[in-house]
């Protein structure tokens, strides 16, 4: 009886032989029938009948199914080798609270796609949500034949014992292969997922899929799978194959051939139950753990279009273009070099005697005193007054002229018997420290008086420092960036990595090649600084082999330990820099500052040692700094997202930090952090403030170091109020601040005091200031950002503007390597004007 039912069928074949699907559904027929005979061979009376309809495209069929019959819809099209048509399969149930689901199971010839209506979807925290329409396209599998007709069989089936309605449409989806730069728009939904097939044309290796809707939400992910079945093309399995990425508003991927040896893939788009994947709110939780909740409308209008990608002679023209920029700066360089040189010679035709002094040779620049901006009880002095108490006060102290063949002589002296603790190990010594440094008015003589070969081994330690500190902290890097672009190669997550998408160009593995190649700026420039640098050591080497006046006793003290140290640290900038955009997120963008950081606190020590040779902090104090501000850095990633104590502790930590370094600075280093400070403190403040109103004895030190406080008090209350999520950032701009403000203040106490800038150093300052402000233009565009969802980092990328290879970012990344190399150019030659200035008549400040 079982089995005379299960042949029932409303159509009866003729005499003859039987078509050729006939075989494949009898047999599906026949195994479906010896299935239900067994399993209910133990029931008497109970029968399954199984009914098979010949259906057709586009017509709706509604009919109802309960556990005792089950309705097999048969379906069949031409397959063309050179043309694609998709197939999708819509379903709606129309009764209410039916108690058991349907289940559709759709059999191809080489895949099957089966689905329960009503869909449960989960999302986080196990949340059901149930949905009772559901459209799935079939996977069409690649035929060989030029024509071939495919069949395929829909089984509705339910175990619920009441009757279910519900409609089923079968049609053909005639845009189902996307064409190139045509832009192509369609509705998708969690229950009702779309795809697409696109196939290379023919001279084009890479294309980007661009995907773009006017809807932030719902949360859609966009995926990019080769030619295969199953396609996997809802919220819980997107993920496992292919490339893929979450999206709001904009989602693009770069395809290339290679990949793909079908020379085509498809191009899905799913919309996820829930938006906190992509920012959104996330729904409460629920209160039980089998509950349903209704995820209402979360259709989403979507247009796709394909473009193709740049080829390989755009390429080439990025690459040249960027050599070129940087190449030009050698070029001028070495014609400025060529000048320099032809100018020496023409002087040295005229060369002043040698047994001329400095002072009688060359004007001495106006004091600045003269200005009475340094008048003491209303009165001023005069320049000369100034450096007759500086030469008394250098000869009550014991400073003594060397002749020059004393000089000479110690020179050829190993500069491995010299210890710069020599210096300071005689209590004489000392004494002398105290009371020099805390004269009222200073020039660079009275802190010029360690043997510059001490000094210069001193500060040749900032450089080997550096440099050991750049390959320790390099190589790793560079293994965990090569590790990040291998996971990002394998997983197909594209929500990895913080790109500019719409012009992120691969180049072999690597994902984004135009980031990684407009930080060659940074490296070719640092290393031009460093060979400027040379020359000059090399040409004030030999002035002082030559015994030069000039080279010896006049002019700033040429220490060049620093400027190595700072064209060192700008070329691990550029490599560090490239380093972060091999693959750019929140866990790296230390890699992008630390240098940074670096090259703020070289700048700032570089301006301080000009005019404080003698007490500028050493190399291990220095970078010891340097690396509590990394530690910092790392700590305020990572915990500082609005952690109120965090920022609490870091304010308290950055205002007691200024307070000491103001004092250290105010004294020059004469003061002491022990248990009497307090006791000092209230001291000084009784004398100078309730017994007596006296103003501070060193006013431009003191100018500075109140508009310093002001600044950085400010910044703190900054931080500690607002609490922005990129502390690396605010962490850099303080630095930043802080040098910008002891730069400016340089600037003007040199031209207060009578000095000039010579037209080298003018054109450079101008020149810099100009780049910077294009640069910071730039830097504000934000293409990108880790401080929010991949998803919603994608809302803020832009198209190339540059040679159709560079965005904005790259052309940051231009400018600021050519303004930073303006900036230490600056630093270097700013102060050439004192070449031929006695040291007792250059002032401190």
């Amino acid at each position: 009886m079982v089995l005379r039912s299960c042949w029932k069928s409303r159509h009866k074949n003729s005499c003859g032989p039987a078509p050729g699907w006939i075989w494949p559904a009898s047999a599906a027929l026949l195994w479906l029938c010896l299935t239900q005979f067994v399993c209910g061979c133990g029931a008497v009376g109970e029968t399954k009948n199984v009914v098979q309809k010949d259906a057709e495209f586009d017509v709706i069929y509604n009919d109802t199914v309960t556990s005792e019959n089950q309705t097999i819809y048969a379906f069949n099209h031409t397959v063309s080798r050179n043309k694609t048509e998709g197939v999708r399969v819509s379903v709606d149930v129309l009764s209410q609270g039916f108690e058991s689901p349907i289940l559709f199971v759709v059999r191809q010839k080489q895949a099957v796609l089966s689905f329960q209506i009503p869909l449960i979807l989960r999302g986080l925290y196990q949340r059901k949500y149930p949905y009772n329409h559901v459209a799935r396209t079939l996977c069409q599998p690649p035929t060989r034949a030029a024509s071939e007709t495919q069949y395929f069989f829909v089984d509705v089936s339910t175990l619920s014992s009441q009757g279910t309605n519900y409609q089923l449409r079968v049609s053909r989806v005639e845009s189902f292969t996307l064409q190139t730069d045509k832009r192509f728009i369609f509705t998708a939904s969690p229950s009702q997922p779309q795809y697409f097939k696109y196939v290379f044309p023919d001279g084009v290796d890479t294309v980007i899929v661009k995907v773009n809707s006017d809807m932030a939400f719902p949360c859609s992910v966009m995926s990019i799978q080769d030619i295969q079945c199953p396609v996997y093309d809802l919220d819980n399995n997107v993920a496992f194959i292919g490339m893929y990425q979450t999206m709001t508003k904009k989602g693009a991927i770069t395809v290339q051939r290679k990949d793909f040896p079908s020379n085509s893939f498809y191009v899905v788009i799913v919309v996820k139950t829930e938006d906190e994947a992509c920012g959104g709110p996330l729904r409460f939780y629920p209160l039980r753990p089998d509950e349903l909740i209704d995820a209402g409308n979360r259709s989403k209008v979507i247009d796709v279009m394909v473009t193709p990608a740049i080829n390989s002679e755009v390429y080439v023209m990025g690459m040249l273009f960027c050599l070129g920029i940087f190449l030009s700066f050698y070029l001028l360089t070495f014609l400025m070099a060529c000048l320099e040189n032809k100018r020496i010679k023409r002087r040295e035709v005229f060369q002043i005697p040698a047994d001329m002094s400095p002072a009688e040779t060359g004007k001495t620049p106006a004091s600045p005193y003269e200005y009475g901006s340094f008048a003491d009880n209303g009165s001023t002095l005069s320049s000369e007054a100034v450096t007759d108490s500086a030469t008394s006060t250098d000869n009550n102290y014991g400073y003594m002229e060397r002749s020059l063949d004393s000089v000479g002589r110690s020179r050829q002296e190993s500069l491995s018997s010299v210890e710069e603790d020599d210096y300071d190990t005689l209590d004489d010594i000392n004494s002398d420290k105290n009371i020099v440094r805390t004269k009222k008015f200073l020039c660079v003589s009275d802190l010029a008086r360690k043997d510059k070969r001490v000094l210069s081994k001193k500060y040749q330690i900032y450089f080997w420092n550096i440099a050991t500190i750049a390959v320790f902290y390099a190589l790793p890097v560079v293994q965990l960036v090569i590790t990040y672009q291998t996971v990002v190669n394998v997983t197909g997550n594209q929500d990895i990595c913080f790109y500019n998408f719409l012009c992120a160009h691969p180049l072999g593995a690597l994902s984004a090649f135009n980031n990684i190649l407009s930080n060659l700026g940074y490296v070719l420039l640092g290393l031009l600084f460093l060979l400027i640098v040379l020359k000059r050591d090399i040409v004030h080497n030999r002035a002082l082999v030559r015994n030069d006046l000039n080279a010896l006793e006049c002019g700033i003290p040429k220490h060049f330990g620093l400027y190595y140290a700072m064209g060192t640290a700008l070329m691990m900038e550029g490599l560090l820099s490239a380093c972060y955009h091999v693959c750019p997120n929140y866990t790296n963008f230390q890699f992008d500052t630390s240098f940074m950081y670096m090259i703020a606190g070289l700048c700032m020590l570089k301006l301080y040692q000009k005019r404080h040779p003698d007490i500028n902090a050493s190399a291990y104090t220095a970078y010891a700094c340097l690396a509590a501000v990394i530690f910092f850095s790392v700590l305020g990633v990572v915990f500082g997202k609005g952690n109120t104590v965090f920022w609490i502790v870091f304010s308290v930590i950055h205002i007691l930090a200024t307070m000491l370094l103001s004092t250290q600075l105010y004294y020059m280093g004469r003061w002491r952090l022990d248990s009497g400070i307090l006791r000092r403190m209230v001291y000084v403040v009784y004398t100078d403030c309730i017994r007596q109103c006296s103003g501070p004895m060193y006013i431009d030190r003191m100018v500075l170091l109140v508009m310093g406080n002001i600044v950085n008090w400010s910044l703190a209350a900054y931080g500690l109020i607002e609490r922005p999520n990129d502390f690396a950032s605010y962490l850099l701009a303080i630095a930043i601040c802080n040098l910008l403000l002891y730069f400016a203040f340089y600037i003007i106490m040199k031209l207060r005091s009578g000095e000039r800038i010579q037209c080298l150093a003018l054109v450079c300052v101008l020149f810099t200031a100009v780049v910077w402000g294009f640069a910071l233009y730039f830097f504000f565009q934000g293409l990108s950002t880790w401080q929010k969802t991949p998803a919603e980092s994608r809302e803020h990328n832009r198209d190339c503007i540059l040679l159709s290879f560079f965005d904005d970012h790259d052309i940051w990344h231009f400018l600021s390597s050519i303004a930073m190399f303006g900036s230490f150019l600056v630093l270097l030659t700013m102060d050439d004007d004192l070449d031929t200035v006695q040291r007792d008549k250059i002032f401190v400040f």
